[in-house]
């Protein structure tokens, strides 16, 4: 089958005509202008392991300016220990973490069966804030969870958190159907 090249009326950029039923696509050309390297291809992401919790703590503690070391070291021991399949990454550079994020995968609750993933914290060092790797980690982690065949990924976040909000909204979640109630006990 023959192809020819014919510039396009009003772009002037030269594309494939189509000569019979189909076109063949030319895979040694330059990729078209709108494809680029994803996050997850500029930023090296791993599996979690027990020696990057100090790295965490440290990243969470430049983002909240407390210590919720407590905190991680408990997800730290669900994410490794605990759950049946390890979800949780670590974006690193120079051989250090600068980018967390723990999930854990859940079957089900309420007496539903659901393939689910939580996502239970994200951070990203303040010092690489807007370079991807929040991004290239939560990519990864759909990649993985894909595979996996896991069909949501769910979170929690505080409603005044409007950048956390924002990220997540650009990354493609929405509101949930289902709203979750809480209440003291007294």
């Amino acid at each position: 089958m023959t192809i020819q090249k014919q510039p396009h009326a009003t772009t002037g950029v030269t594309i494939p005509a189509r000569i019979g039923d189909s076109t063949e696509i030319n895979y040694g050309e330059a990729p078209a202008p709108d494809f680029g390297p994803l996050a997850r291809d500029k930023i090296p992401v791993r599996a979690m392991k027990e020696s990057d919790l100090t790295g965490i703590v440290a990243i969470d503690r430049r983002i909240t300016g407390g210590d919720r070391s407590t905190y991680f070291q408990e997800r730290m021991i669900e994410a490794l220990y605990e759950s049946d399949v390890r979800v949780s990454l670590v974006a690193e550079r120079e051989g250090r973490p600068i980018g967390f994020i723990m999930a854990r995968v859940d079957l089900g609750e309420f007496g539903r069966f659901e393939p689910t993933a939580v996502l239970d914290t994200i951070g990203v060092d303040p010092d690489c804030r807007n370079q991807g790797v929040g991004r290239a980690l939560l990519s990864q982690l759909l990649i993985n969870l894909g595979i996996l065949r896991i069909e949501r990924v769910r979170t929690e976040i505080d409603w005044r958190d409007h950048e956390l909000m924002g990220f997540l909204d650009h990354c493609g979640f929405l509101p949930s159907p289902e709203l979750c109630f809480d209440r003291l006990v007294e």
